[in-house]
């Protein structure tokens, strides 16, 4: 029997094992260790050998709190760092808009139709490379952060707070957007979070409050600021509390000129900048507002903090809010009484988004065994990867990128503003099953060009994966399903092996 022939009977075995019930673990299994194993791939981009070990000499409570409370900057090893250094564009945000808004303004000048398509296909050329070089960064981070928890978070708050890179020139702001207004705040109050990504200008972009001005109102931000990130629909929010959200907002946007615009001489000291951001009283509604119930007097920019505190503190934020986070980590809807639990403590803390997990973290359910909960795409290929190469630092993310969006699940690339779902079932289908064997098989075959290198001065590196590692004999294999270990046990080579393990039941659940 040929190779091919003998890999689709053992992947026909691993449909058997799809079919059936959940994997149980063997007997002989030391159960501590399973635990240990399944409390660190819940919390982090997935287990490797070397995070196991760590998680075993420190204990739970030790390694909880580090990552609950880790260094304010980011940690990353040496070789990753260098990437991640060579990927990022130099200067700030809106150095980098305006040559990007100098380059736009220049091709329209152009009166040669070639030379004019050469100038338009460089200055997307630039916007794309942008938002690649953005995504290889975030994929790096994730796979080889220490601060586990924390890349997790980052990705469910983006998600949250989630915007399109191909709107505008998002392309060129989505890098920082992920870095400056979303990591740094996602095991801080809820509140600097919101007020964060507020005044962030991929935000006002994506959203369109850069056009929200008195007189000519623009809802949609104040309508998805309180049904997808806060409240949520059926909160008891009003469209007449959109309609006044909208009024406080206005004037909150985007400036791009490096001088202070000419102000009306009332209003001239409430002006505000930071960067791209700016908050121009010229474009604002003084009226004063209800909003919530609460009548805002109109005086400016403190009309947005007190909105944004109204709207962070409300009981129906505390609930919406815990309970996406209990099923981003649970991988399945909560009950009621556990979100309740979770949304007192949001409310006892002020928002605080640390004590929340860690009221989660030690939640029955959350150690609970939980066989059908299913792997979105991200988590799926973050954690193959992690497994597959724990510390060796990958060269080239594009292959990683190219598998997230055949999965549906592409960074930066949620055209809608609600962000990918969270429960798991959104991601089982048959289609979806297929491009997992076919990425499981990719990895698990060789090192798929994920070490060609990036960088001018690099070698490609040959590379394959481990999968029957340490950790895997001393406590995963336990946990396989009869089927699952009967199909391994046929694999004709490592590279069947490794083929079969990842698309598993287990692995992907």
């Amino acid at each position: 029997m040929s190779r091919a022939a003998t890999r689709c009977c053992l992947v026909a075995g691993l449909l058997v094992a799809w079919a059936g019930p959940g994997p149980r673990a063997a007997d002989a299994l030391p159960q501590a260790a399973a635990a240990d194993a399944a409390f660190l791939d819940a919390l982090t981009w997935g287990a490797t050998p070397s995070a196991f070990a760590q998680l075993t000499a420190e204990g739970r409570a030790r390694w909880l709190q580090a990552q609950l409370h880790p260094p304010a900057e980011s940690r990353l090893p040496p070789a990753a760092q260098a990437q991640v250094d060579a990927l990022t564009p130099p200067g700030s945000l809106f150095e980098r808009a305006q040559a990007l808004d100098a380059q736009a303004k220049a091709f329209k000048d152009i009166q040669d139709p070639d030379a004019k398509k050469a100038a338009q296909q460089a200055f997307q050329a630039a916007l794309n490379m942008a938002a690649r070089n953005a995504a290889s960064v975030w994929v790096l981070r994730a796979l080889y952060s220490p601060d586990q928890l924390r890349e997790r978070l980052t990705w469910f708050w983006f998600n949250r707070f989630n915007v399109h890179q191909g709107k505008s020139t998002l392309r060129a702001a989505v890098g920082d957007y992920l870095d400056t207004a979303i990591r740094p705040h996602v095991l801080g109050r809820f509140r600097d979070l919101l007020m964060a990504s507020l005044r962030h200008p991929a935000m006002l972009r994506y959203l369109d409050n850069d056009a929200n001005a008195a007189g000519r109102p623009n809802e949609n931000y104040a309508r998805e600021i309180m049904e997808l990130h806060t409240m949520g629909v059926g909160s008891g929010y009003t469209q007449g509390d959109v309609e006044a959200l909208a009024r406080i907002l206005s004037g909150v946007g985007i400036d791009m000129k490096a001088e202070t615009p000419k102000l009306r001489p009332e209003h001239a000291a409430d002006f505000r900048r930071d960067g791209l951001f700016a908050f121009n009283p010229n474009r604002h509604d003084y009226g004063d507002k209800v909003f919530l119930g609460t009548r805002i007097q109109g005086r400016g920019w403190p009309e947005i903090e007190e909105a944004v505190d109204l709207i962070a503190r409300h009981p129906a934020t505390a609930t919406n809010v815990s309970r996406a986070l209990a099923t981003y980590f649970l991988g399945q809807p909560p009950d009621d009484a556990l979100v309740a639990r979770l949304a007192a403590v949001f409310t006892r803390s002020d928002g605080d988004i640390a004590a929340v997990m860690e009221a989660l973290v030690r939640e029955p359910a959350f150690t609970a065994e939980r066989g059908g909960a299913f792997k979105d795409p991200v988590r799926y290929v973050f954690s193959a990867l992690r497994m597959a190469y724990d510390t060796r630092v990958i060269r080239n993310a594009g292959p990683v990128l190219g598998w997230l969006n055949r999965l549906g699940e592409g960074l930066f690339n949620r055209s809608t503003p609600d962000g990918y779902p969270l429960d798991a079932a959104a991601w089982s289908g048959p289609g979806q099953l297929a491009t997992r064997f076919e990425i499981a098989r990719q990895i698990g075959s060789g090192s798929a060009g994920l070490f060609k290198p990036t960088l001018p001065d690099q070698a490609e590196e040959p590379a394959f994966p481990v999968l029957a590692n340490g950790l895997y004999f001393s406590t995963l294999s336990g946990t396989l399903s009869a089927a699952t270990r009967a199909a391994l046990a046929q694999a004709v080579s490592p590279q069947d092996w490794n083929t079969l393990y990842l698309a598993s039941p287990e692995f992907m659940r």
